[in-house]
């Protein structure tokens, strides 16, 4: 197989893998707004023990919609051919660093500077 065809057939087993994990975060959105909809009750001096289970689901409602923008903008860079390229210095983003973070736009060198920068 020639290097064009082995650069498409990765890029297809990525495009696959991301829309996969897209897929399955939006399944998982689907059960936390599910389980938000059972809203406890709580007032001045009325409350539920339920309110502290609620209002993670509300956090991780959050996460999961920050999530799927990440990985829809992820699939979005594959397809324009973007994808595993630093947004910083132009080089490719590391493999390992691809699998763990799929919606990472930074290698490591670079995400590494941006943290000891806001710290």
């Amino acid at each position: 197989m020639n290097s064009a065809a082995t650069h498409v057939s990765e890029r297809e087993q990525e495009l696959r893998r991301l829309r996969a994990e897209l897929e399955e975060t939006r399944k998982e959105l689907d059960e936390i707004l599910q389980e938000l909809e059972d809203k406890p009750e709580f007032g001045l001096g009325v409350g539920s023990p339920r309110l502290y289970e609620w209002e993670m689901n509300l956090a991780r409602r959050d996460m999961l919609l920050e999530r799927i923008a990440m990985l829809e903008e992820a699939i979005r860079r594959l397809e324009e051919g973007q994808y595993g390229i630093c947004e910083v210095c132009g080089k490719p983003i590391e493999p390992e660093r691809l699998e763990l973070f799929p919606e990472t736009t930074l290698c490591a060198t670079c995400a590494r500077e941006r943290s000891r920068r806001r710290h």
